[in-house]
């Protein structure tokens, strides 16, 4: 298992090679700095912003998936775990993944792995419900989005079949023969437990779900709102209701384990979605490449908290 894992990492590491080696070749720093007024500084200062704003936001998500699992922990914590995670992930690939570290940090210093490996899965699922909703949102408040032919039934067909994907594991989790059976095992078995748990802690305190999902979409609008900068600044013209409806299916596409970071899938989906609003090849590459840069300057204030360690056992937060 560990040396298939090792080649799986060596295979998407070579991948992202051959694809950073290509788009460098592609993409000019000149292209990704058009204009260097003060205009373009301030919104790829602003993408910044908004991009470390995300962090933040995704892990006070988190924090609210714990406190369903009746899990107390300080967000400013949770935010330096998350920020270390997003460091590995980007700067160290291996077989541990930030999710990995996030759990067993976590776990650490509430002395049970069960709860954190729980409130990480439920709270990547969330983002299974909250992209697709943005996405048909985005279609259904700018007719002229529902007419680009194969860019809306692509982004159309990505978010159903999230949504889709989505029902089929919670049904087979909040099973109460399945998922009961399934809590507790290794590998698969141990990702549908911890959902049938997190949908029964959810049944029982229906608000926080609400709470968790509001989280999500207040995340997700501070990415869309990073990225809309980003093109802005590259003088892209297209609207943040592009943004809205079609990065969401991009966030899910690279996300598809082919390459570290999602690098060339993204700027690929980028120029499949965008190219219909007149965006060429080089400027989807450019807003692709731009967005991935954004990420990595903020992953390295992750750094230090990686470097710092988590074992330590902290109070619980009141």
């Amino acid at each position: 298992m560990f040396n298939r894992q090792r080649v799986t990492v060596a295979a998407r590491l070579a991948a992202t090679v051959v694809i950073a080696f290509v788009l460098a070749r592609r993409v000019h720093l000149s292209q990704l700095l058009p204009h260097r007024d003060a205009g373009n500084t301030a919104l790829l200062v602003g993408a910044l912003v908004f991009t470390f704003v995300g962090i933040v936001l995704s892990a006070f998500r988190w924090q609210r998936v714990l406190a369903t699992l009746g899990v107390p922990a300080r967000l400013i914590r949770l935010t330096r775990h998350y920020l270390a995670s997003l460091f590995v992930g980007n700067f160290l690939p291996s077989t541990v993944g930030g999710d990995v570290l996030r759990v067993t940090r976590l776990g650490a210093e509430t002395g049970d792995s069960a709860a954190p490996f729980a409130s990480v899965v439920l709270e990547r699922l969330s983002g299974w419900i909250v992209l697709p909703a943005l996405t048909f949102t985005g279609l259904a408040v700018n007719p002229t989005l529902r007419t680009l032919g194969r860019a809306t039934a692509l982004a159309s067909f990505v978010g159903a079949a999230t949504l889709v994907a989505l029902g089929g594991v919670l049904i087979a989790a909040a099973h109460p023969k399945i998922g009961a059976r399934l809590s507790g095992a290794d590998g698969w078995k141990r990702f549908t437990g911890a959902i049938h748990l997190g949908v029964d802690e959810f049944r029982r305190r229906p608000l926080l779900a609400v709470e968790v999902i509001a989280a999500g979409v207040v995340y997700q609008l501070s990415v869309l709102i990073s990225v809309f900068m980003a093109s802005q600044a590259l003088g892209l013209h297209v609207g943040f209701t592009a943004i809205l409806a079609f990065f969401p299916a991009v966030a899910i596409v690279q996300t598809l384990p082919i390459t570290i970071g999602g690098l060339g899938v993204r700027e690929g989906a980028l120029y499949v979605f965008l190219h219909p609003l007149g965006v060429t090849s080089d400027q989807a590459i450019s807003l692709g490449v731009l967005v991935y840069a954004s990420t990595l300057i903020v992953s390295l204030v992750g750094a230090p908290a990686f470097a710092a360690g988590g074992t330590r056992k902290v109070p619980a937060a009141t």
